[in-house]
C-alpha cells in the first residue's frame, strides 16, 4: 500500500476487507470466542488508534471487532456519498451481523454509539447491545470547544477550506488535541497522515466533517439516548481535552446521573493513543463486567 508507514502497513496486514453496501471496509477481527467487543474510532483517524488497547481485550478471551468507518483509514473513500453517522451506524450493524455486542467508542464513534442506543430504544436494532463505553468526544455539541478548522469545515466554505488544509495543518490540529503529559510524536504524526491521506482521504475532509452538523440536527435524538437508554453506560474521559473537555462530561452526567465515570487527569482528547495501558484497564473492566451499578467517579 503506497504511502503507508511501515507501522501502518504492518497493522494493515493484520486485517482484511469486507464488502458493505458495495464499499470495501477495512476490518480486523481477533481474539477468542468470548463476548463480542466492537471498537469505534474517532475523527479524523481510524481503528489504528485502538492498537494499544487490543492486546488487553484479546487476552480476556473476548472476540474483538475493529474497523475503519467509510471514508477513513484504510476503507474506501468515495467522493459521491454523504458521510452521515447514521450510514456509519448501518455499517457497524452489518459487520456485527446480529451478534450480542459491547461497544467501546471514541469521538465520532461516540455519536455512532448513541445512534445505536437510540435504535435500541426504538426497538429497531438488529443485535443485543449489552453495554456502551464512550471516551472523549463532542457528543454534547453545545458544550464542545470546536477548533476554528472544525467550524469552517462544517460550514458552506468547507470545500474551500479542505483544499487549503495541508499535512502541516493536520499535524498541528492533532498535536493540539494531545495532553502535555503525553505529547503528540513525530512518529504518530507520520502514521496518522499516512492513514488520512491514503486513497485521497485528505481531499474529502470537509465531507468527513458532516457529522458535526448532524450532532446539532440530531441532538435531541442522540442526547436523549444517553438520558433514556436503560443499558450499561460507562464513560472514560481525559480531563486535559481542549475540545471535548469537562463541560461535555458534566453534560453527559446531567443526562444520566447513574453513568459510571472514570476521569483520567493527565490525558487529553486521544486517551487510547496517549496512554493505552490506562485506557486498557477500564476497557477490560467494562468488557468483563456485567454489573450496572450506580453512578461513581474514579
Amino acid at each position: 500500500m503506497t504511502g503507508l508507514t511501515t507501522r501502518v502497513a504492518a497493522w494493515a496486514a493484520t486485517g482484511g476487507y469486507e464488502t458493505v453496501d458495495a464499499h470495501q471496509i477495512f476490518v480486523r477481527r481477533s481474539g477468542g470466542d468470548g463476548p463480542l467487543v466492537v471498537l469505534l474510532h474517532g475523527y479524523p483517524s481510524s481503528s489504528y488508534d485502538w492498537r494499544g488497547v487490543l492486546p488487553a481485550l484479546e487476552a480476556t478471551g473476548a472476540s474483538v471487532l475493529a474497523f475503519d468507518f467509510l471514508g477513513f483509514g484504510l476503507s474506501d473513500k468515495p467522493t459521491d456519498v454523504v458521510y452521515s453517522l447514521k450510514m456509519q451506524a448501518d455499517i457497524a450493524e452489518q459487520l456485527i451481523a446480529g451478534r450480542p455486542a459491547l461497544i467501546i467508542a471514541h469521538d465520532l464513534g461516540d455519536s455512532v454509539a448513541t445512534e445505536l442506543m437510540a435504535r435500541d430504544i426504538d426497538g429497531a436494532l438488529t443485535f443485543a447491545l449489552n453495554g456502551v463505553m464512550i471516551t472523549n468526544g463532542s457528543v454534547i455539541i453545545g458544550e464542545a470547544n470546536l477548533t476554528a478548522a472544525q467550524k469552517l469545515l462544517r460550514g458552506r466554505l468547507g470545500p474551500l477550506v479542505a483544499r487549503l488544509i495541508s499535512e502541516k495543518v493536520i499535524r498541528k490540529q492533532l498535536a493540539g488535541a494531545f495532553s502535555t503529559a503525553h505529547p503528540f510524536t513525530e512518529e504518530e504524526g507520520d502514521d496518522q497522515w499516512s492513514l488520512l491521506s491514503h486513497n485521497g482521504g485528505d481531499t474529502i475532509i470537509d465531507k468527513l466533517s458532516y457529522f458535526n452538523r448532524e450532532r446539532v440536527e440530531f441532538a435531541h435524538r442522540w442526547e436523549g439516548a444517553i438520558r433514556d437508554w436503560s443499558g450499561r453506560l460507562t464513560v472514560g474521559w481525559g480531563v486535559q481535552d481542549r475540545i471535548s473537555g469537562e463541560p461535555v462530561l458534566e453534560a453527559i452526567i446531567s443526562l444520566d446521573p447513574q453513568v459510571h465515570v472514570t476521569r483520567w487527569p493527565d490525558l487529553g482528547h486521544f486517551p487510547q493513543v496517549e496512554d493505552a495501558s490506562t485506557v486498557s484497564r477500564l476497557a477490560v473492566t467494562f468488557a468483563t463486567s456485567t454489573v450496572t451499578g450506580e453512578h461513581s467517579d474514579t
